[in-house]
Formats: C-alpha cells, structure tokens, sequence
C-alpha cells in the first residue's frame, strides 16, 4: 500500500490537523529555523512535539541497524512487567503505508498529547481506538481507515511542491520527537523502527532537548542538507 507523500510544511500540517478536528488556533505547526540559541527562541512554547524531515542515507541505514541491535539487547536485560510499563507509556505506530511517514509524524505527535485541543471526529476516535493496541494492530487501523486517507491524500495534493508519483522511491523520511507522558524522557518516534527510541532524560525543555539528536542525524548525513525542523506549539497570535 502507497500514499502520496506529505510535504514537510507547517501551513499543510496545519490543514491535515485541522481537517481532522485539532483546534489549530490555540495550538499548530510551525517551522524551525535553526539549531541556534536566537532561533530557538522564537518558538512560542510549551513544545509539545518536534517532526523532522531527514534524508536516508547508507550511513544512517547503518547507524539504525547498530541502534536496533543495541535497544534489542539493553530489552533483553529488563523484567517483563517492566518492558509492558515501558511499552504501554507511549503511542507508538508502525508504519505499514509507503510514503505515509508524514502522517506518521503527525499521528505520534498528536496522539501522545492528549490535553491538546481536538474536538469528536475520525482522529479523536481513530487515538482513542488505538489504546491497549500493539504497533502493528494499530498500523493496521491506519490502513483500513478511509477517513484519514481520504484526507491525506486531499491534502497531499495542495502543497507547494511537485507531488511525486506513487511509484516514486524517495530517501526523505519523517520522525516525530516528544516528551514521555510518564516520564522526563525525551522519545523518538519513527514508524520504520521496531522500537520507541529512548534519548535520555530532558534537561530544560523538548526543543532544547532535541537539538544534540538532530546533530547526529545531520552528522549522519554528511553534505546532503535535506532537514527541516517543525515544532508543534501554542499559535503565535497574529497582530
């Protein structure tokens, strides 16, 4: 199964959202501009979530691989009831659909935020579905849910850039960042892994807390520039 892909722009997140009942006057998309101290600061906060955009590289390929051997062993070491807890405390979404890695993002974000404002409707109902679901089943949801592909799609199509062909393979990937619901830690969520991914606990709050992980993607990536940042937050007030 293949979607067309999401263009990594607030304006189309906030159209997705929206459509599907986030309040997006109190609370929306924006970009990030920078890693730097002054640009960080122009981001209204709380931070609730971070999506970022990223190229895949073999390096990286390499690197996840290396991740995946490492988390599988560090499971290995805990207790069952232990693993249950931490597994139970995140929604986390495996990724089934090709190209749907934008919508992903957006899933994670949203459903492991649940004080954020979203009225009665297909995604309020498609997260509340997904409690006391495995990754898997709930990826399954995903696929079978017409509602959210009928808006994907719909929005999919209205961004600024050429939308590529379903068959098109393309090397850029979404993942999503938050803060544990149960716990300090900062999370990365990407569907293409087998595992939430753990990045210590966060000192200050999430943007700051993001910023030396995405350095070690761009490190990864060496000279290909294809990141963008985009902070789910309070919606700056337009005067």
């Amino acid at each position: 199964m293949r979607w067309l892909p999401l263009e990594s722009n607030p304006e189309v997140m906030n159209q997705w959202s929206s459509a599907l009942g986030l309040s997006t006057d109190s609370v929306s998309f924006t970009d990030i501009y920078g890693l730097d101290e002054e640009l960080l600061a122009m981001i209204p906060t709380p931070v609730f979530a971070v999506v970022m955009l990223f190229p895949i590289t073999e390096e990286y390929e390499n690197f996840r691989a290396e991740e995946n051997s490492r988390v599988l062993k560090e499971r290995e070491q805990k207790e069952p009831e232990e693993l249950k807890r931490q597994d139970e405390s995140v929604m986390f979404i495996k990724q089934t659909i090709s190209n749907a890695c934008g919508t992903m993002g957006l899933l994670h974000a949203l459903a492991n935020n649940p004080s954020l404002p979203l009225a009665p409707g297909p995604l309020k109902s498609l997260i509340e579905k997904f409690q006391g679901k495995t990754p898997l089943e709930r990826a399954k949801m995903i696929e079978e849910d017409l509602a959210l592909e009928e808006v994907h799609t719909r929005i999919a199509r209205s961004g600024q850039s050429r939308v590529p062909g379903l068959e098109e393979e393309l090397n850029l990937h979404f993942v999503c960042f938050i803060k544990s619901p149960v716990s300090n830690h900062l999370i990365e969520l990407d569907g293409r892994k087998e595992f939430p991914i753990e990045h210590g606990n966060i000192e200050g709050d999430l943007l700051q807390a993001v910023v030396p992980v995405v350095r070690r993607f761009m490190n990864l990536a060496k000279d290909d520039v294809q990141f963008n940042l985009i902070a789910l937050c309070p919606t700056l007030c337009q005067p």
